[in-house]
Formats: C-alpha cells, structure tokens, sequence
C-alpha cells in the first residue's frame, strides 16, 4: 500500500506513527491541564480575593492598605505576573520533555 492510499498517512503523505501521536497527545493533555490549573488560580486570587471575600480580607491591612483592596488593585496582578512566569518555566520543561521523547522514538525507528 503506498503512502497515498494508506489511511494512517498524514496530508504530507508520510507515515503516522502512533508513538509519536501519542507523544503530542500526552503533550497537549499536560499543556491543558496547566492552562486550566493556573486560569482557576487567577480567577480565585482576581474574583475571590479581590471581589469576593473583599469584606473578609479587608479586616486585614497590608502595607497600610485593606488587604481585599491590595488584592483588587495589586495583588491580582502581581499573581497574574507570577502565574505566567510559571506557565512560561512549566512549558519549557514540556516541551524539552517532548523534544526528549520524540528525538528517543526517532532514535528507536532508526535502530530498527
């Protein structure tokens, strides 16, 4: 069967490998849950702390300020700075994970 007209080509017409498919899928399900993980962190510390439990947090002063007010006007930004520092440090290590798998199945393919 040539790369044509076999079904498990891509549009290149090169051969899919299910190795490397779920490589990326592994890949991809980890770039998800690391968006979902810190998009739920920013919206706690954005809406929860910042609109929230404002009343709460106001109780407490930090640097001379209502803490749920810090938290409106400072604090969720600076966690929104932080949360991409993160995600920009967690990505790398993705991808140099799946750059590592990916160059390990092609090494494989290359001994057989």
């Amino acid at each position: 069967m040539s790369a044509a007209t076999d079904p498990s080509a891509n549009d290149e017409g090169a051969v899919k490998d299910p190795d490397i498919d779920a490589a990326h899928a592994r890949h991809w399900r980890r770039s998800i849950r690391l968006t979902v993980v810190l998009l739920v962190v920013w919206a706690i510390a954005g809406l929860g702390c910042g609109v929230w439990f404002a009343a709460e947090l106001n109780e407490v002063t930090f640097l001379g300020f209502p803490l749920g007010f810090w938290f409106a006007q400072q604090g969720a930004i600076a966690t929104f700075v932080v949360l991409i520092l993160i995600y920009a440090l967690t990505m790398r290590r993705y991808d140099r994970r799946l750059a590592a798998e990916l160059a390990a199945i092609k090494t494989e393919e290359r001994r057989s």
